[in-house]
């Protein structure tokens, strides 16, 4: 067996299911070891779908993905996604081609600092030396991806590392991955914050978000009065009818500010105090109050679900029963589209244990909102905030989940930085619905220039850096030149009529949605 089939053999033995790839020259040995029966690989044509696909297979599925990327510049244009998957916690494996040791030293043009490129957004990274310990180095790379939280591995695969023969691979022991405990004083000081009666606010996060976790902040928030929430942007939200409802922290610093005032203690599980997504002249950073304390409950590293259940003993409260979202039957909605026909549609049509994931920037911050009474579903947020994640998260969910249905609603601006994942989902029979806000322009932009102080509104010039239309994009036609059917619609029946029928197809759909 040589280095590239070590490595493949350790991933499958560790666990990693699948790799998300898009191959060049020196990666042909790690391509040929793909046909290992165990490793499923999913061919995608741009860098940012395969990290970005590997960020939503983790977020369904708890344990990390691989990826395969070309040297440097391959690594770098995956760059954006594995930014945002850092930000929310998800565990990756990314192997990185490279130039063999012998030509390297020729300066070849693909060549790069590829540890350079990788260490910002990486929590390891390791050069394989030889094909002899390659498998001992894949084994490391897996173990910290499964970290908890999720971590960012990045192994750099030498030609001559790949091609050369391994021998009897020599690996570490495999060790399962485990939380802290969090300290019971810390515990007890905050059952005695929530004892007092003064407003608090408990922020779920990441692990906290869904499962017993969720429930026992449910018990929790029913016992003592507290109410509970997140950040704007959330990995992944169990929602909807029966589930324990969380309030969402508004994006906007005035109305987030406005949120957090009448609040005297913030109690944070697997995440930070809230604070502006950008600085604004004249607008405060950290949105709670002068004076509004801030207790971690858990950090990062440690165990959410055991922190609320210490917590729940504190307080007497583990047999309480938590508040549950009753279920809003939503009527079909007709006429003009508008936030409010939009989330009556998605209410209504999305279907029980749907995965949405969301990207509608403009639209979905006032729509979202108003589907917390829609079937259970799971919601996934971009926690990184560079654009371009939406579809190919969707990917990767929906591979991780092939069962459940994947709504991905992106604004048509962020749609065009991975459009190609349509290709992908069309390959591979994916059950995706991409729904497409197109308003032909980064509306997000024209309320941030107002904001941040440059004018009422833009100018000409700057309005060409903001308008997306001459020539207007057709999402119809590209998605059906990728092998994806697409309609589309201009009005509130017309959206939920074709979320309907999308929702009984077996493979992937987009709908265009014309805001006017």
């Amino acid at each position: 067996m040589n280095g590239a089939g070590s490595l493949v053999s350790t991933l499958v033995d560790r666990g990693v299911e699948v790799c998300f790839a898009n191959p060049g020259t020196s990666e042909m040995h790690f391509l040929s070891a793909l046909e290992n029966p165990r490793m499923r690989s999913v061919l995608c044509l741009f860098e940012g779908v395969c990290t970005g696909a590997a960020d939503g297979w983790y977020r369904m599925r708890d344990t990390p993905a691989s990826t395969l990327l070309h040297l440097g510049p391959g690594l770098a244009n995956g760059l954006a996604n594995i930014h945002n998957a850092k930000r929310a916690s998800s565990g990756m494996v990314n192997i990185v081609g490279e130039h063999s040791a012998s030509h390297l030293r020729y300066d070849p043009p693909l060549t790069s600092d590829i540890e350079g490129l990788a260490r910002p957004l990486s929590h390891w990274v390791r050069r394989a030396e030889s094909a002899a310990t390659i498998g001992w180095d894949t084994a490391t790379a897996v173990a910290k991806a499964r970290e908890l939280p999720g971590q960012i591995a990045t192994l750099i695969l030498p030609g001559d590392t790949a091609w050369m023969d391994a021998g009897e691979a020599i690996l570490p022991p495999a060790v399962a991955p485990t939380r802290k405990t969090p300290d019971a004083a810390r515990i007890e000081a905050i059952a005695k914050v929530l004892r007092s009666g003064e407003p608090a606010l408990i922020i779920l996060a990441n692990k906290a978000t869904r499962g017993r976790a969720l429930e026992l902040a449910g018990r929790i928030a029913a016992g003592t009065g507290c109410r509970l929430g997140s950040q704007f942007f959330t990995a992944r939200i169990e929602r909807g009818a029966g589930r324990v409802p969380i309030e969402r922290i508004p994006y906007a610093v005035a109305q987030g500010s406005a949120f957090l005032a009448p609040f005297r203690h913030l109690v944070t599980l697997q995440t930070k105090e809230p604070v502006a997504f950008f600085s604004y002249p004249d607008k405060p950073s950290l949105l709670k109050p002068s004076g509004t304390q801030v207790h971690a409950l858990a950090e990062m590293e440690e165990d959410a679900e055991a922190a609320l259940e210490m917590l729940a003993d504190a307080l007497g409260l583990r047999r309480t029963a938590p508040r549950l979202q009753e279920r809003i039957e939503t009527p079909r909605p007709t006429g003009a589209l508008n936030p409010l026909s939009i989330a009556h549609a998605l209410a209504a049509a999305t279907p029980e244990n749907a995965i949405v994931v969301d990207e509608s920037l403009t639209t979905g911050r006032e729509t979202m909102g108003y589907t917390m009474g829609a079937r259970p579903h799971d919601l996934i947020n971009n926690l990184g905030g560079s654009i371009g994640y939406g579809t190919p998260v969707a990917t990767g969910a929906a591979l991780a989940c092939p069962d459940r249905r994947t709504i991905c609603m992106v604004g048509d601006g962020s749609a065009m930085y991975t459009i190609q994942s349509l290709w992908t989902q069309a390959r591979e029979g994916l059950p995706v619905t991409t729904v497409i806000f197109a308003n032909n322009q980064y509306a997000i932009l024209k309320a941030e220039y107002a904001n941040m102080g440059a004018g009422t509104t833009p100018g000409p010039q700057a309005m060409a850096m903001i308008d997306i239309d001459r020539p207007t994009i057709d999402w119809v036609a590209m998605a059906k030149s990728m092998g994806v059917p697409g309609v589309q619609v201009d009005t509130a029946e017309g959206f939920h009529d074709a979320l309907v029928r999308s929702a009984q197809e077996p493979g992937p759909s987009l709908i265009e949605v014309k805001l006017y």
